[in-house]
């Protein structure tokens, strides 16, 4: 039997804010609230109700880069953030591709979120 406060996450979590558009399967666009980010995907509320599974093109935009970051992603889970009937829903996304030209762009990023984190 698994203890409920083991952590089970693979990788580190960091919460910042940043800008997140969204391209799903049909063609909608959303841009929705980025709660967090790892190496290996993001976590975000959206108002768009999305299912397991579906595939989405994601376009971060990260501070003091040139051109934001495209991304290939896949949702694994979703679930809504209140019993509302307009309650928003909290998405985990894991990254499937990331362009070639953004990588290092990205992994850099990550690597200086971590290293501000260490110094607090």
């Amino acid at each position: 039997m698994k203890s409920p406060n083991v952590e089970r996450r693979k990788y580190l979590r960091i919460e910042v804010p940043l800008n997140l558009r969204i391209i799903t399967e049909s063609g909608d666009m959303d841009s929705p609230k980025v709660k967090n980010i790892s190496p290996l995907g993001i976590r975000f509320e959206t108002k768009k109700q999305l299912k397991d599974g579906d595939h989405l093109e994601l376009t971060l935009e990260l501070p003091k880069a040139k051109n934001p970051v495209h991304i290939h992603g896949k949702i694994i889970w979703h679930k809504k953030t209140s019993l509302e009937d307009n309650a928003s829903f909290d998405v985990g996304c894991e990254f499937i591709r990331i362009e070639e030209d953004n990588k290092n762009t990205f992994l850099k990023y990550f690597c200086d979120l971590i290293y501000k984190q260490k110094a607090k």
